[in-house]
C-alpha cells in the first residue's frame, strides 16, 4: 500500500479506471470471487459508469457452503486447509472463471478482524487468486497490519484490483 491512507472505496476509483480501462482495451471480462471483502471488489468496479461492458459478474461466497454451493470448492478442502488458504482462493477464482463467461477471476479470501484471527493466521491475513482463461493462476500471500476491519478490506480491495492489472500486463498472448 502507498504511503496515503485509504479512508474509502472512493479512493480507489482511479485504480479501478484503469483496471476497466486495460479490461476494454483487450476486449476482455472479468469475475470476481469475494469472502472477506463481501463485494468491494466488484462493487468498487461496477461505481465506474460502463463497468458493464467488462465486469461480467461477482460471486459473494463470504460462508463455507456458499465457497461450496456457488463456486464448487471441495468442503474437504475447506475443511483441511481452511477458508483462509492458498488453495481455497486459487480455487475461489478458478471457481469463479468456471462459472463465468469471464476472461480472467480475481479472488479474495481473509481475516478483517476484529475477531477470528489466530497465531497461525493473524487478523490481517489474506490470500489473493487470479486465474484466467489461458489456464494460469497467481497467488498473493498478503499480511495487512490490523488497523481494523475498513483498512484491511480496503487494502485487500488496492492490492486485488491493483494484482489484476498486473496480470494483464504480464500477459503479452493472454
Amino acid at each position: 500500500m502507498t504511503e496515503k491512507t485509504l479512508t474509502g472505496l472512493d479512493d480507489l476509483a482511479p485504480l479501478a479506471v484503469r483496471v476497466l480501462d486495460e479490461l476494454k482495451s483487450r476486449d476482455k471480462m472479468i469475475a470476481t470471487a469475494e469472502s472477506c471483502t463481501g463485494g468491494l471488489v466488484s462493487g468498487t468496479l461496477t461505481e465506474i459508469a460502463g463497468s458493464s461492458a467488462v465486469v461480467d459478474r461477482g460471486f459473494v461466497t463470504y460462508s463455507n457452503e456458499a465457497k461450496t454451493e456457488l463456486l464448487g470448492i471441495p468442503a474437504g478442502l475447506i475443511s483441511t486447509k481452511g477458508a483462509v488458504s492458498k488453495e481455497v482462493a486459487v480455487a475461489m477464482a478458478e471457481g469463479a472463471l468456471t462459472r463465468s463467461r469471464a476472461d480472467i477471476a480475481v479472488s479474495v479470501t481473509g481475516i478483517a478482524g476484529p475477531g477470528g484471527g489466530s497465531q497461525e493466521k493473524p487478523v490481517g491475513t489474506v490470500h489473493i487468486a487470479i486465474a484466467t482463461r489461458d489456464g494460469s493462476t497467481q497467488h498473493l500471500h498478503c499480511w495487512f497490519a490490523d488497523r481494523g476491519r475498513q483498512a484491511i478490506r480496503l487494502e485487500t480491495v488496492q492490492t486485488a484490483l491493483t494484482s489484476v492489472l498486473n496480470s494483464l500486463d504480464s500477459e503479452s498472448t493472454y
